[in-house]
């Protein structure tokens, strides 16, 4: 007899049936997912939170700016005609939709001390919606410019400067320890605001990916951040392609999303999976940021993400490492119903499980289990199974290819059941009871 899972792989059989399979929605059977999450690649990330997270064995997901890391290819540069001729027109023709992309730009690298909070603010003024005042911000910075109002030189953001001390060395050894590292751009860019006629836009977003991957691999170019959490439709247009998930936005259908700053609650949708951002900064309480940890216990669809920036007095919003390590804390103590991990892995499981199709063969003394997902090979991280067992089943062994282990049988109100991993697409999973395990294996 054969009893098939469809394409949802929520939706149960009746009870009581042994051989019934389900893929649980979070690895290991457990109620909710924490994905912790650092921006901008600070080096005291790596001095003080790190080896918090280390000392507690929580994963994190790291998004650094590839461009200033010593030994990076591609660097922060401007695609286009020469600046001064750019400045030049600036005279007689006011910023318009028209050029607006191409100075803004150019602006942090016209060779002057300044230009970025120009930038920035008009930047802002575009995500906001507010164009007209976005132009004029930018025609402030230009006129400044040709009037020799600001000093000559080279001006670092706070972010690129905070991640000075940050090598590929370094990262390569974190990355072995299980640390995820992604792309949060070549500068911190504004990407709304990024030319894509001199392919700005695609130099920050395309050669990022190429230095982590030449650096790392290819698996850590699954993920992105594009700076400042933007969500604006110019932005993910672009974005959205370059990379299979981005922390900014996911458009899976059967996820809510309810980024930093949203006040809406987790609890009250009605989607199979919630992700749920919360950022952590100088101004949050404890108390609040561990009523993140209880929702998400609360419930059985949450998936919190958190962010954090600066630590230690240095970048944004920075945190103590001594309330952070409170907080971690925190977290481990409840890790036996919170599936802590990476922010990749976490997509990958959510995403296979979404596209999974199990069917299942069983006799008296064995049951076979045939998972598969029609999604990239990228997509391997093991699925969590529940299969149902005969009641005279105490202790089976789960074989899938030369993976073995003896498990437990244990008990729920529809019946008696197994958990355990099991990869997609890589071979028949045997449920065979241990007395046997002589016979049939």
């Amino acid at each position: 007899m054969i009893f098939r899972l469809s394409l949802f792989p929520f939706l149960f059989f009746s009870a009581h049936v042994n051989g019934q399979t389900e893929i649980t929605k979070w690895q290991d059977g457990k109620t909710g997912a924490v994905s912790i999450t650092y921006d901008d690649g600070s080096i005291n990330q790596f001095r003080y939170a790190l080896p918090l997270m280390k000392r507690l064995k929580l994963p994190a997901t790291f998004y650094i700016i590839t461009g200033t890391i010593d030994g990076s290819k591609y660097h922060g540069k401007f695609i286009g005609r020469p600046v001064q001729e750019i400045i030049a027109e600036t005279a007689s023709a006011p910023t318009s939709a028209d050029n607006y992309f191409e100075r803004a730009s150019a602006a942090k690298y016209l060779g002057y001390i300044g230009p970025n909070k120009y930038y920035d603010s008009s930047a802002n003024f575009y995500e906001d919606g507010k164009e007209a005042i976005a132009y004029h911000v930018m025609d402030e910075l230009y006129r400044k410019v040709r009037t020799g109002s600001l000093k000559k030189g080279t001006e670092l953001s706070m972010e690129v400067a905070d991640e000075k001390g940050l090598t590929w060395d370094s990262i390569k050894k974190y990355a072995s320890q299980g640390y995820e590292f992604a792309s949060h751009t070549i500068t911190h860019a504004h990407m709304a605001v990024l030319d894509t006629t001199n392919t700005n836009m695609f130099y920050e977003l395309e050669k990022s990916k190429e230095d982590i991957k030449d650096h790392l691999g290819e698996k850590y170019t699954f993920t992105a951040e594009i700076p400042f959490g933007v969500e604006h439709p110019r932005a993910m247009k672009y974005s959205l392609p370059a990379y299979a998930a981005l922390r900014n936005l996911m458009t899976d259908p059967y996820m809510q999303e309810i980024n930093r700053g949203y006040k809406t609650q987790p609890g009250m949708s009605d989607k199979e999976y919630v992700q749920w951002q919360r950022g952590g900064t100088t101004k949050t309480p404890l108390p609040l940021m561990k009523s993140w940890v209880d929702t998400t216990l609360a419930h059985d669809n949450i998936w919190l993400v958190l962010v954090f920036h600066g630590v230690d007095s240095m970048g944004y919003e920075p945190l103590s490492h001594q309330l952070l390590d409170t907080y971690f804390q925190y977290i481990k103590m409840n890790e036996n119903n919170l599936w802590v991990a990476t922010f990749s892995d976490v997509v990958k499981y959510m995403r296979e499980r979404m596209h999974a199709n199990v069917t299942t063969d069983k006799t008296n003394d064995h049951i076979l289990v045939h998972l598969k997902h029609s999604l990239d090979p990228i997509y391997n991280i093991p699925l969590t199974l529940k299969t149902y067992v005969p009641d005279g089943w105490k202790h089976v062994e789960v074989k899938q290819g030369n993976y073995k282990k003896q498990l437990s049988v244990q008990k729920d109100t529809k019946g008696n059941y197994v958990l355990y991993r099991a990869n997609a697409n890589q071979g028949t999973i045997q449920l065979v009871p241990q007395h046997f395990q002589g016979k049939l294996l």
